[in-house]
């Protein structure tokens, strides 16, 4: 028998600490898809493409809390900040003071997770710990009234090397607990995804970004 959306959703959801959020990857899934998921009381989904969330939060139920999860380029910040839920994906300090313009200009507090580079591969983006360290300054300093930084956010090394994955998002977790030091604030480390979410959980990650688990194989065709 078949497994549906549901039932891989319920599935993860079993296996996984209650304490851990779950967002549904659903980028090039057509809303039909969505709609099984939302069916099964799954409301947070993650776009990669700004269009397509664009789009997605236009047709789709307006209680879905949308996750930007892919790069975001500083040109396209005004297109979500009007309803984005949570921007994973701050790698640099100039797309930081973007959020923060348009957030302003919408009268928003929007929320963001910064995105450390943890990867061996430089396809990934994300911040160093220098830049991490002072972005956190400023914030503290009141640079960024309209921004709530919520965590951290990684990407471990597309790699079979479970050890060299276990390795990365250790680091990100000591990096977490440390800044969570600094920000009370901090509630999500984001980290983990459809093929090493389990490892992500044993090391401390509380936001996992799961698709072809949910959705199944994806076509980048369209």
């Amino acid at each position: 028998m078949k497994q549906t959306i549901c039932d891989n959703l319920k599935k993860i959801k079993n296996e996984t600490p209650e304490n851990v959020l779950l967002v549904a990857v659903s980028k090039t899934k057509p809303n039909s898809d969505i709609m099984s998921a939302y069916a099964c009381d799954q409301r947070d989904f993650g776009e990669n493409k700004v269009q397509e969330l664009v789009a997605k939060h236009e047709q789709l139920p307006q209680d879905i809390r949308w996750h930007m999860i892919g790069h975001l380029q500083r040109n396209k910040v005004k297109y979500i900040a009007p309803f984005v839920f949570l921007i994973h994906s701050v790698d640099n300090l100039k797309l930081l003071k973007e959020i923060e313009k348009q957030a302003a200009k919408h009268q928003r507090q929007l929320q963001v997770l910064l995105q450390i580079k943890i990867a061996k591969e430089d396809t990934k983006f994300g911040m160093d710990e220098e830049t991490l360290h002072t972005i956190i300054t400023q914030y503290q300093a009141g640079e960024f009234p309209n921004v709530r930084i919520k965590g951290l956010m990684g990407m471990a090394t597309n790699t079979d090397d479970t050890i060299q994955i276990a390795s990365e998002f250790a680091y990100l977790h000591r990096l977490y607990i440390k800044s969570k030091s600094q920000l009370k604030e901090m509630e999500y480390l984001s980290m983990g995804m459809s093929h090493d979410y389990k490892i992500a959980i044993t090391h401390g990650s509380n936001l996992i970004r799961v698709g072809s688990a949910i959705f199944g194989a994806r076509n980048y065709s369209i």
